[in-house]
């Protein structure tokens, strides 16, 4: 397990990683999500669990990704051009019902060229829990 302190930047390609309470700020504790640059690049899917002091780190999509999940979101929905649509947009917020996330994840496949089976389909609940999914899809390709 590698183990740093916060505003380290770190380079890998995997790793689980935890901050030290001695070495965290105390302000770190409050947070259930925060963004850790790494190789340059932000990745805004870490999160702490109020019961436990360690960080869990999550692969999450690249942005071009997550981009173009939130058009195929946009555009099935009928969203204004204005519309913010980001990782972090829940479906349900955006007013899909259950048909629409059916929709979206016919998009999605189609796009992608991937097939999400129904239990993967119905534990996708945000923007970004489709791009990390579509990501591993087409990992095991």
């Amino acid at each position: 397990m590698a183990t740093f302190t916060a505003g380290t930047p770190i380079c890998m390609k995997s790793a689980s990683c935890s901050l030290k309470h001695a070495h965290a700020p105390s302000k770190l504790s409050s947070l259930s999500l925060i963004s850790l640059p790494i190789c340059g690049k932000s990745f805004p899917s870490l999160s702490s669990s109020k019961l436990a002091s360690r960080l869990q780190v999550f692969c999450a999509a690249k942005p071009e990704t997550v981009t173009k999940v939130c058009e195929i979101v946009k555009k099935q929905l009928a969203l204004p051009d204005d519309s913010e649509v980001t990782g972090e947009s829940k479906f349900t917020v955006l007013g899909a019902d259950s048909l629409d996330t059916v929709e979206i994840v016919m998009g999605l496949e189609e796009e992608f060229g991937i097939s999400v089976e129904e239990e993967s389909a119905q534990s996708i609940l945000t923007v970004q829990d489709a791009a990390d999914l579509i990501e591993k899809l087409i990992e095991k390709k």
